[in-house]
């Protein structure tokens, strides 16, 4: 029986794919084998020492302690491209707020008071002030072409516009689902400079932190958009102010609202909405739970932020799953320890990802836990399972 504890309300929908008779599901499970989450802040938690998983219903795992959890071999799991959907059509909906000034038309509806003819003979006079532009024939860049931003750039490539992208470490997947109307840029100042929309959607590392920053925003043509729906910290906000105050941005739309930026009329602060649509939250508690059982069950690896992906159909009587440092001779440690006790290993497979790797053993014999332990006692494995 698995023990899955959850940090926060889990779409049902996902929740039903863990049977009953293999896996106890709560909110206060004590040792638990994995941890199904979504936003929750797991940084100063205790991490149990059955934990063997975490998986986030959701893409970003800034939430997540991952270096920790690595270093006692736990895997990590997101699920890019679950809620691509809808941050798409949240992007769109965003150009079309700032191309068409429907935030500050809306309030000025608002506020119009008077009977129906004079309130038709207002919103006439004063309709002109807010008055936009067409989203067809402008150009829009992409900056990161993962899940999200390929559905951006199609999606914009629908809607009549131009569309630049960059993105060095596009994936050969990516690279085929992207529409060929997306013209490639050798750099984000290309991009930047030949855009009227700039949306952003790379993860919040050291080297993305203020990726869009004063020097870059000045390359943007006057009157350009910036949107963001990836992470808070990949823009600048000093140099978004600047460039609003300095009318050379039109607008800044963003999932983020922030203390710095609040009340300045150029910027559209959203409250966090990109995944918030009821399909998004069940197709990520899916991928976040069919994730957790393969690994669970047979030790494959798919969508980790922290452990190469791998795979193995099973064969023989029982399976090995290894997770250790990267380091010489593992594989031959291995091998060594079963053969001491005369089991044969049918089927091998190993991994690596910087500084971890992943093995997976199919044997022809049963495995007890002897000889796990002296396998988990070998120098730099981190856990071993007997499934």
């Amino acid at each position: 029986m698995f023990k899955i504890r959850t940090l926060n309300n889990i779409s049902p929908k996902g929740l039903e794919r863990l049977p009953r008779e293999r896996y106890e599901v709560g909110v206060d499970l004590a040792q638990p084998d994995a941890i199904l989450l979504r936003s929750h802040d797991m940084h100063d938690m205790a991490l149990p020492a059955s934990l063997k998983a975490v998986a986030r219903a959701g893409a970003g795992v800034n939430n997540i302690p991952v270096s920790r959890l690595s270093e006692q071999g736990v895997a990590v799991f997101n699920t890019p491209g679950a809620n691509a959907n809808a941050v798409k059509e949240l992007v769109i909906a965003g150009m079309l707020l700032a191309a068409r000034n429907l935030c500050q038309a809306w309030h000025y509806v608002q506020g119009v008071q008077g009977d129906a003819e004079t309130l038709q003979r207002r919103i006439e006079a004063d309709k002109k002030r807010f008055a936009g532009y067409e989203l067809a024939g402008r150009t829009l860049g992409v900056i990161g072409l993962g899940a999200i931003g390929v559905q951006v750039a199609n999606g914009a490539r629908a809607l009549g516009m131009h569309v630049i992208g960059f993105d060095p470490s596009i994936t050969v997947e990516r690279a085929w689902q992207l529409s060929s109307g997306v013209v490639q840029a050798a750099s984000i100042e290309q991009l930047m400079r030949g855009a009227d929309f700039v949306s952003v959607h790379v993860p919040l590392l050291e080297t993305t932190r203020n990726l869009l920053d004063a020097e870059r925003l000045r390359l943007l043509p006057a009157g350009a958009v910036l949107l963001n729906f990836a992470r808070d910290g990949i823009v600048e906000h000093s140099a978004v102010l600047e460039a609003l105050d300095a009318q050379r941005l039109r607008a800044y739309v963003c999932d983020f609202p922030d203390p710095e930026l609040a009340g300045h009329a150029g910027v559209l602060a959203l409250p966090h909405l990109g995944a918030s649509t009821g399909e998004a939250e069940e197709n990520c508690a899916v991928m976040a739970v069919e994730q957790l059982r393969d690994y669970l069950e047979n030790g494959n690896v798919r969508m980790s932020v922290n452990l190469p992906q791998i795979s193995l159909e099973r064969s023989g009587t029982a399976r090995l799953a290894i997770i250790n440092r990267n380091v010489p001779d593992m594989l031959g440690q291995i091998s060594h320890q079963l053969g001491q006790v005369g089991v044969n290993i049918l089927h091998m497979v190993n991994e690596s990802r910087g500084a971890l790797a992943c093995t997976l053993v199919d044997t022809d014999a049963q495995v007890d836990e002897t000889v796990r332990d002296t396998i988990a006692a070998i120098d730099g494995v981190l856990n071993v399972r007997v499934l």
